[in-house]
C-alpha cells in the first residue's frame, strides 16, 4: 500500500503585490518567472503595470497624515514589531535570500539576522532624529527661532537589484521612520524575498498604504512615478546610470526630492543618518519673546 505522502503535491507560493495594506494581483493579470542564482524556476512574480504604480501612490497619499501625524515614539514600537515578526520568519527569508543570492544557509542567515538589526537600528532612530537635525536657532532679535523636521511625503524607493532583503530594508527602513508613506519597486531579478515582506509588513502593525510593494520592470514602473505629481521624493539606488539620469530629469518636473544611487554602497557599514534626513524637511518657526 503507497503511502499518501509519495503522492502528496507541492503547494506552491503565490506572490501578490502589496498595495494599501492589501494583496492584490497585476490589474494586468501579468506574471513573469522568477530563477534563482542557478537559472532553476522559483515562482512566478506578478508583473506591475503602471495602473498598479498610479494606485499605489494613492494608497500612500492616504496613509501620510495618519502615519506622519503619529508620535515619533508610537512610530518606532510600530517599527519594532515588524522586526520581531521578520525574526519570527528567519528561516522563510534564509531560504528565500538564499536562491536570490547563491548563498549557504549559514550565509543566507547571517543577511536576514542583519536585516533585522538594521530594521530595529532605525526603529531607535524615530523619537531621536528631530534632536539632531532640529532645534533652536540663535538669533539677534527678541525672538524665539525653533525648526523641526518634517516627513517629505510620499516616497518612491527603488531596491537595490544585488540585496534583495538587506539592502531592501536599509532604503524602505529610513522612509518610514521619518514619517514618510513608500512605493517600493522591489530588484526584477530577485523580487521574492520583498514580496514576502509585504506579508510581516501586513502582520504587524504598519498602517495599509504606508508601505506599498510592487515587482516587474524597473523602468516601466520607475518611470510613471518619477514624473507623478503626488509622489514627493525618489530613491534611484536601483536604477542603472543611463535610467536614473532619465528619471531624475522626469522628478525636476515638480521639484521632487532625489536621493542618487551610490555605487560603493556597502550594505553591511554603519548606515549613518544620511538616508534618515533626505526624507525631511526643516520647518522654521518664528516666535516674538514676551507677547
Amino acid at each position: 500500500m503507497s503511502d499518501a505522502r509519495d503522492t502528496r503535491l507541492s503547494v506552491f507560493k503565490t506572490y501578490k503585490l502589496y498595495a494599501g495594506g492589501t494583496f492584490p494581483r497585476s490589474e494586468s493579470g501579468r506574471v513573469y518567472e522568477v530563477a534563482d542564482s542557478k537559472d532553476r524556476w522559483l515562482a512566478n512574480a506578478p508583473l506591475a503595470s503602471r495602473k498598479d504604480a498610479r494606485d499605489a501612490v494613492v494608497a500612500a497619499r492616504k496613509a501620510v497624515p495618519g502615519w506622519s501625524g503619529a508620535t515619533a515614539y508610537n512610530r518606532g514600537q510600530v517599527l519594532y514589531r515588524v522586526a520581531e515578526m521578520l525574526e519570527g520568519r528567519r528561516d522563510q527569508f534564509a531560504r528565500e535570500v538564499a536562491d536570490a543570492e547563491g548563498l549557504g544557509k549559514g550565509r543566507a542567515l547571517a543577511v536576514v539576522d542583519a536585516a533585522v538589526d538594521r530594521w530595529v537600528w532605525y526603529a531607535g532612530w524615530t523619537d531621536k532624529i528631530a534632536q539632531v537635525v532640529g532645534g533652536a536657532n540663535p538669533v539677534a532679535g527678541p525672538y524665539f527661532n525653533l525648526s523641526t523636521p518634517e516627513p517629505t511625503g510620499v516616497v518612491t524607493v527603488l531596491a537595490p537589484q544585488d540585496s534583495s532583503l538587506l539592502g531592501l530594508v536599509s532604503v524602505l527602513a529610513p522612509v518610514i521612520a521619518t514619517g514618510n508613506a513608500a512605493v517600493v519597486v522591489t530588484s526584477r531579478r530577485a523580487p521574492l524575498p520583498a514580496l514576502s515582506f509585504g506579508e510581516v509588513l501586513a502582520t504587524s502593525d504598519v498602517p495599509g498604504g504606508v508601505v506599498n510593494i510592487l515587482s516587474g520592470d524597473t523602468a516601466e514602473l520607475a518611470r510613471p512615478l518619477a514624473a507623478h505629481q503626488d509622489v514627493n521624493g525618489i530613491d534611484l539606488t536601483g536604477a542603472g546610470a543611463e535610467l536614473a539620469a532619465e528619471l531624475e530629469a522626469a522628478a525636476a518636473e515638480n521639484l521632487k526630492r532625489v536621493r542618487r544611487a551610490d555605487p560603493a554602497e556597502d550594505w553591511y557599514a554603519d548606515p549613518g543618518v544620511g538616508r534618515l534626513t533626505a526624507w525631511l524637511e526643516l520647518k522654521t518657526v518664528w516666535h516674538p519673546i514676551g507677547t
